[in-house]
């Protein structure tokens, strides 16, 4: 569902407000947060995707993936999942959604979490992912609300995922370049990336998923009030993604995704083509984190991701003060 549906379905709804909901509704944030004792707090989050690719493992590493991603970025710890399955049982051979199954168990193992179940739906198409529960202090939540102005950007995953997707199932990419150069780092966790951004001084933090890098950037800009500025040259680019925009190439949610940002001002200050700008707008499944901490400490940063074996480690931009909105340099 777009934003802009999403929107609609919730004005006019009013929700009970508890002092121990330390993140909730408010901020478009990527899990919610709920204070148990002065020491510990719950990170709630739900994620499930329709398949990417049709390799059911690999699909269901992807998912599982992007399910946990939502409890590091809020600087937490994952502990538990239950699976949200979601399947034709009636024309889908059951040895399909084992291998769904055991890609996800295989990525909540190694985040060091516990699947303890889950819930099953019989459906026209096969859905997967998770509910996730982990663990954070409440003085250490990391939101996507408080970048400062000065605050460099950095991003840890190529953006291209969405079209990149599309091509495939169109037979306009190679799914053995897919599968060797992309499946890959989608299916990385995002936990190193985050273990290495906590030892600095991170204001704010955001995975980078369904509504592009520009619409996940403008809600940081929004929590923070704060005009983004991105420098478009440092952007990384999966290979192949924007000759894919270039031969007509698209993903569903590129428009939904444009009118989102199209609520505040978007200034392009230097010239960037149909197809360079439509990645800007690229859905990602899985994708990277995008952190926003003093520009003085980024390069070592950078120096710390690259060591710890994160794919990249872009310094994209920086927060100033100013208009809410974004500029693309």
């Amino acid at each position: 569902m777009g934003p802009a549906d999403l929107s609609d379905a919730l004005s006019g709804l009013t929700f009970k407000r508890n002092p121990d909901l330390l993140v909730g509704i408010e901020t478009s944030d990527d899990a919610a947060v709920y204070r148990l004792t002065d020491d510990l707090a719950m990170i709630n989050t739900v994620d499930f995707i329709t398949p990417p690719v049709d390799d059911p493992y690999w699909f269901g590493q992807i998912s599982a993936a992007n399910s946990i991603s939502d409890v590091y970025s809020m600087g937490g710890k994952p502990v538990t999942a239950l699976n949200v399955v979601m399947y034709p049982a009636k024309y889908l051979d059951m040895g399909i959604l084992r291998e769904i199954l055991r890609g996800g168990n295989d990525k909540v193992v190694e985040a060091g979490a516990c699947l303890a179940g889950g819930h099953t739906v019989d459906d026209n198409e096969p859905k997967y992912g998770l509910c996730v529960n982990g663990t954070v202090h409440p003085g250490r939540i990391i939101t996507n609300a408080g970048a400062k102005p000065g605050d460099a950007l950095l991003l840890t995953k190529p953006l291209g995922t969405g079209v990149l997707f599309n091509a495939t199932r169109a037979r306009k990419f190679s799914l053995r370049e897919l599968e060797t150069s992309v499946l890959p780092i989608i299916a990385t966790l995002n936990g190193t990336a985050m273990s290495c951004a906590l030892q600095y001084d991170l204001h704010a933090c955001t995975d980078v998923t369904g509504f592009g890098l520009l619409g996940h950037l403008l809600e940081m800009a929004i929590g923070g009030r704060l005009h983004a500025v991105v420098d478009y040259n440092a952007l990384p680019f999966y290979p192949g993604a924007l000759d894919m925009y270039r031969k007509g190439q698209t993903t569903g949610s590129n428009k939904a995704n444009k009118a989102l940002v199209a609520r505040y001002p978007l200034k392009a200050e230097r010239t960037l083509t149909a197809s360079q700008m439509e990645l800007l707008y690229d859905p990602q499944t899985s994708g990277g984190l995008l952190l926003a901490l003093p520009k003085d400490q980024a390069q070592s940063l950078q120096a710390d991701l690259l060591a710890a074996g994160v794919a990249v480690a872009a310094k994209i931009g920086e927060m100033g003060a100013g208009e809410v909105g974004i500029t693309v340099q």
